[in-house]
């Protein structure tokens, strides 16, 4: 669908192209059991369900290997690294999810 949309119109304004990515990030997050994803600059919060389908050692693995993922409440992972752009903010977030797997 993006090849289609940049070959009808070109080259994607910034709030297509985010709209996009937001899109792909969901699908990628809903076989992780995270139900929504926040992508400051600051943070990144992903809620995840009470009952994820990720090995529990995996996440705790993760925190101790990689001080930028943390624990936030009972059911929220972060990412707390400063992202300028858009594209690095969904660059981490798949990388994140790609750890989770």
């Amino acid at each position: 669908m993006h090849q289609e949309l940049i070959d009808r119109f070109g080259l994607l304004p910034e709030p297509a192209q985010t709209l996009l990515d937001s899109h792909r990030l969901r699908i990628l997050a809903k076989p992780l059991g995270i139900s929504k994803v926040d992508a400051s600059g600051e943070a990144i919060p992903d809620p995840v369900h009470p009952n994820p389908p990720i090995d529990p050692m995996k996440i705790i693995t993760l925190i101790q290997s990689k001080r930028h993922y943390k624990l936030s409440g009972q059911d929220k992972l972060r990412i707390e690294l400063k992202y300028g752009e858009l594209s690095q903010r969904v660059l981490a977030i798949k990388n994140f999810f790609n750890d989770l797997k």
